[in-house]
């Protein structure tokens, strides 16, 4: 992107003598800036509403308002009072005034008659200072724009993946029940076999957009959607349980349920926590370690879900375990990497919140707290 030019630099010069002004604008005249003249301190404030200045050089001694009361004025008002102040004066012997007039906030008192070049060099450093305001909000307007630039491209990009993981759920439904039809019917070992395949490629492509629109939703709907109704975890947590015992057999999986654990959730957001941080653990935790699920409902207005398994997660990593796409680094993930980034929108949507823990001696544990309702927040 160009950059645009810069507007003028804008110097107020103020004298009630027309000769005075004159002398100034010849003293101060350079490229890149605009002097605006006033005749009194009358005219000087109107300028001063309808004009941003770098710097207002101001005579002292002007009839009706002189410089040191516009000065004050200028001060007490929240559109002037950070324009610097250079007070030109002919009577060195006024000491009282000159203490009048950086009280009033004036950065300098120059005295007729003026040395030109002490003047060309003053405003040459507000000159600078206001050029580069002017440079770094154009960065910043430049850098504004690109972010919602970027905004807008990420959003129509997310409204693209919800089309065409909505879009998809159909096709993959009929090659999911092809598949498994195939596989009931034929009497060919190999077509069974490779029948079986396409439905578990199905299946996992389902997850998989499943995700993406889950993703897509809780981006720009501000969260997941969730139909709480009463219901109990304990069978919920059971069918979860046993499938997830039964797609990993060589792991030891173990379901503790304590207390009471019924409350006011959608049912199957919940069931969709749970099983990604049973399949989390049972993928990414030890191999050899077990993988133990406890659900505690002691606390009256709260439940607590708890994965534990073996492993420690690198400390560099637990700050971005929820940030959507995340992917391990030894490159075994089969997933996309949204599994606990829908966790934590699924807990988030409950006015609950997730946790983790872990360490080497420790192992990992994610830790869930609902509450019972979700009109009730959590503390």
């Amino acid at each position: 992107m160009l950059s645009q030019p810069l507007p003028p630099v804008k110097f107020l010069i103020v004298d009630d003598r027309e000769e005075n002004l004159y002398a100034l604008a010849q003293i101060l005249r350079r490229d890149g800036l605009e002097l605006v003249a006033a005749r009194s301190g009358a005219a000087a404030l109107e300028q001063l509403l309808l004009h941003d200045f770098a710097l207002a050089v101001i005579d002292v001694q002007m009839p009706e308002m002189d410089g040191v009361e516009l000065a004050e004025l200028m001060r007490g008002t929240e559109r002037t009072q950070a324009v610097p102040i250079i007070l030109v004066t002919a009577g060195k012997e006024e000491r009282s005034r000159l203490f009048r007039g950086y009280e009033a906030g004036a950065v300098d008192f120059l005295y007729k008659p003026i040395e030109p070049m002490v003047l060309r060099n003053k405003a040459e450093t507000f000159f600078e200072l206001y050029r580069q305001k002017q440079q770094l909000a154009q960065q910043l307007e430049r850098l504004r724009a690109s972010e919602e630039k970027l905004a807008e491209t990420l959003r129509l990009n997310e409204l693209f993946v919800a089309v065409v993981g909505h879009d998809l759920r159909n096709p993959l439904q009929a090659i999911i029940t092809g598949s498994q039809l195939i596989a009931r019917r034929s009497t060919d070992t190999e077509a069974v076999r490779l029948a079986e395949t396409m439905r578990d490629g199905g299946r996992r492509m389902q997850r998989m957009t499943g995700a993406l629109f889950d993703l897509t939703r809780a981006r720009l709907a501000g969260g997941i959607p969730i139909t709480p109704t009463r219901c109990d975890l304990r069978p919920l947590a059971e069918r979860v349980f046993e499938e997830h015992k039964l797609a990993a057999p060589s792991r030891r999986l173990t379901l503790g349920i304590r207390g009471n654990v019924e409350g006011e959730w959608d049912p199957t957001r919940v069931e969709q926590l749970l099983s990604n941080l049973l399949g989390n653990a049972v993928q990414h935790g030890a191999p050899t370690g077990s993988v133990e699920v406890a659900i505690h409902g002691d606390a009256e207005h709260a439940i607590v879900l708890e994965v534990r398994n073996g492993g420690a997660i690198p400390p560099a990593l637990l700050g971005q375990l929820f940030d959507p796409f995340r992917r391990r680094e030894d490159g075994l993930s089969d997933g996309l990497g949204l599994g606990l980034f829908i966790v934590q929108q699924i807990a988030l949507a409950h006015r609950g919140h997730v946790d983790v823990a872990s360490s080497e001696a420790a192992g990992t544990c994610f830790r869930v707290q609902l509450p019972r309702s979700t009109a009730v927040l959590s503390d």
